[in-house]
């Protein structure tokens, strides 16, 4: 049975979508609560969490958050972060991982009902379960308590609306996680493509708005502009550059003159923004499916773009984009049925006995090879051409429809191969 085999993914594919036994849920509820209460126990739990909290401790103290150069965040986060401030340290403790992996569930969830996969499916459950237990950045996320799990629950919930002609509600949900951490910047773009400028109008109005209020509240907010804007577009320093896995940082550190590198790192950004360019306007009909292949697919090559050339870019980053990539899987021609994809998430895979030169201060190398690895495959995949032919389509958790509005399935020209 060949990888690529369309009749063989359909039979994968119609097993996973089938109801997950109890014990499945069981076993998956574990692994989740075990990844959890270990990080709540560790002693550098919640520690990306603590420069947030530490912002909100500052501003109802009387002094401006941005004293601390690692407070990197809007106005808004401040007054986001103040229920947090007021939480007693052992409280927080077990709420912060809790709280981590509600958010990644969140996003898991609004993936797969954007391809229409029962939330009860084992893709559903097992595929939840086997993330937090071989995906290395996941278990660090819920251990340092980052905020990109926002942006994490946040893009595929508003690509689930906004699928469902719910545009301005998308908007308010990227805006409200723009407002907590400015990640999903980029994804503005997608509203542009669609032109849908009320949606924009609130992604944008929203964040601006919390961050005057909260700018209000502090004392000296200009320093936003004036301290923290410059470290954050130098790259930070030190502390930050052996987590950093954007091509701009890590390139220089395997001995690439800084100057390439940055040249290679915006090239490569911007085959990306032009495949986002060529996938939005492909045919949807191409897709054989309503559209939702397409919206994902665009909105994880603009956020990947973003990752090139953003300093810094941090492992847990991919967790925004690798939920909708996987839940597509049951689309035919989706990343998910390239081998190429499983491989080139290797290198975060947890469990593999690495040489110590590519553990702890050097693993953004490992990182940056999955980062640019999965930006240069969707790349492919948005750029490759295509032909439609008529056969029956069966959508995910739906039975099979055969009328002649839902008969286009893709194919590569000349084969129906992945890749």
């Amino acid at each position: 049975m060949k990888w690529d085999s369309p009749s063989s993914w359909d039979r994968r594919v119609e097993w996973l979508l089938r109801p997950a036994p109890r014990s499945w849920r069981a076993v998956g509820l574990v692994i989740l609560l075990s990844v959890a209460v270990s990080a709540s126990l560790r002693a550098n739990w919640g520690s990306d969490n603590a420069f947030v909290v530490k912002a909100a401790d500052a501003l109802l103290a009387g002094v401006s958050p941005y004293e601390d150069k690692r407070f990197l965040y809007l106005p808004s986060a401040v007054i986001m972060a103040i229920p947090e401030a007021l939480l007693p340290t052992p409280l927080l403790r077990c709420v912060l991982p809790l709280g981590m992996t509600g958010l990644v569930g969140a996003g898991w969830w609004a993936a797969l009902r954007l391809f229409s996969v029962p939330v009860r499916s084992r893709l559903a459950v097992g595929g939840l379960a086997l993330f937090a237990l071989a995906y290395k950045p996941y278990a660090n996320l819920v251990l340092i308590g980052n905020w990109t799990a926002i942006s994490v629950a946040a893009l595929p919930v508003a690509l689930l609306l906004a699928h469902r002609r719910s545009w301005g509600t998308a908007g308010l949900v990227v805006g409200l996680a723009i407002a907590c951490k400015p990640m999903l910047v980029p994804v503005a773009l997608l509203f542009v493509l669609a032109r849908q400028w009320r949606g924009l109008a609130v992604a944008v109005g929203v964040p601006v708005g919390l961050s005057l209020a909260g700018a209000l509240l502090m004392p000296h907010p200009m320093l936003f502009f004036t301290k923290t804007l410059p470290f954050l577009l130098q790259g930070q320093d030190s502390y930050a550059l052996p987590w950093d896995a954007s091509p701009i940082a890590a390139l220089p550190r395997l001995g690439v003159p800084e100057p390439l590198a940055v040249v290679l790192s915006f090239a490569a950004a911007a085959c990306g923004l032009w495949a986002v360019w060529r996938r939005w306007n492909r045919p949807v009909v191409l897709d054989g499916d309503g559209g939702e292949l397409r919206l994902a697919e665009t909105a994880c090559m603009v956020m990947l773009s973003a990752f090139l050339v953003s300093r810094p870019s941090f492992d847990h980053y991919l967790l925004v984009v690798l939920p909708l990539l996987l839940a597509s899987g049951v689309r035919a021609g989706s990343m998910p049925r390239s081998p190429w994809f499983w491989v080139a998430l290797v290198p975060q895979t947890a469990g593999i006995p690495w040489p110590s030169e590519f553990e702890h201060k050097r693993r953004a190398f490992r990182d940056m090879v999955t980062l640019c690895s999965l930006a240069g495959l969707l790349v492919w995949r948005s750029l490759r051409p295509g032909r439609v032919i008529l056969e029956v389509v069966r959508t995910a958790g739906s039975p099979p429809r055969t009328d002649p509005e839902c008969t286009a399935a893709p194919v590569d020209a000349g084969s129906r191969t992945a890749f």
